[in-house]
């Protein structure tokens, strides 16, 4: 997909545009965040190992025009590194909820990574959750986006009447 057209699905003035990206599929991304002054926050707690670091989910603004959002839509589209989102509420607050998501328990009670940023897994995810299910994952989020299966078109999930609403924009 074309940037342009990235640009005008996710450009809303009604709300803050985010990305939630998977440092174990973009390149570099803890360096790419630092050179560009990106405002962002790390999902996983506490001072991490160098390897950890480079392979944690980051949510990060991405904001018109910079660098950084530039380099994320025009580089990163079709490649699964993250995904996007829509919301009226701070970096903050959205990284205490992301954090809420980020482990989830087997049935022995054993603690595992969730990587709801990854766009493969929140496609699978998504349609498999009750309405109850979907409002405590979405949150405060108004809209995510993700990639389509072929990387062509971006896919937008939405609740709408207590069910998942998926709509193929390309």
């Amino acid at each position: 997909m074309e940037k342009q057209k990235l640009e005008q699905y996710l450009s809303t003035n009604a709300a803050r545009l985010y990305c939630v990206l998977d440092g174990a599929s973009v390149p570099k991304l803890p360096m790419r965040l630092y050179e560009t002054g990106t405002p962002n926050e790390c999902l996983f707690s506490g001072d991490l190992a160098a390897d950890i670091a480079y392979v944690a989910p980051y949510l990060a603004y991405l904001g018109p025009g910079e660098r950084f959002t530039e380099w994320v839509l025009t580089e990163g589209f079709g490649k699964h590194w993250g995904i996007f989102l829509h919301t009226r509420f701070s970096m903050n607050e959205m990284r205490k909820h992301f954090r809420s998501l980020v482990n989830a328990y087997d049935e022995n009670a054993n603690s595992l990574i969730f990587r709801f940023y990854d766009p493969r897994v929140i496609r699978k995810f998504l349609p498999t959750c009750t309405g109850e299910e979907l409002g405590a994952f979405f949150g405060k989020v108004d809209s995510f986006f993700g990639e389509s299966e072929d990387g062509n078109a971006l896919v937008q999930y939405q609740i709408a009447d207590n069910a998942l609403k998926e709509t193929v924009l390309n």
